[in-house]
């Protein structure tokens, strides 16, 4: 944040007319990068949870869930043959 504040000082003060450079006006700049750098990480926190639900959901119960179908159908089936 130094070099920004050091690079805008020296912008301000090119020229016939310097401008005059308070921290007021650097805060909501400051604002600004702290409200979109909270929003990068809650948008990651939101695609790192929707990637563990996926993996979850589509990967783990999904086929567990087929196969104990097909362990159960596999089962009756055996039972009404040999029985």
């Amino acid at each position: 944040m130094t070099d920004i504040k050091d690079l805008s000082e020296i912008i301000a003060s090119k020229g016939d007319d310097p401008l005059i450079m308070s921290t007021e006006n650097l805060q909501p700049q400051e604002d600004v990068e702290l409200e979109r750098k909270l929003r990068e990480l809650k948008f990651k926190q939101e695609l790192r949870k929707d990637w563990i639900l996926f993996i979850v959901r589509d990967v783990v119960i999904f086929p567990a869930a087929i196969l104990f179908i097909f362990a159960i159908s596999g089962y009756s089936l055996f039972t009404h043959i040999h029985g």
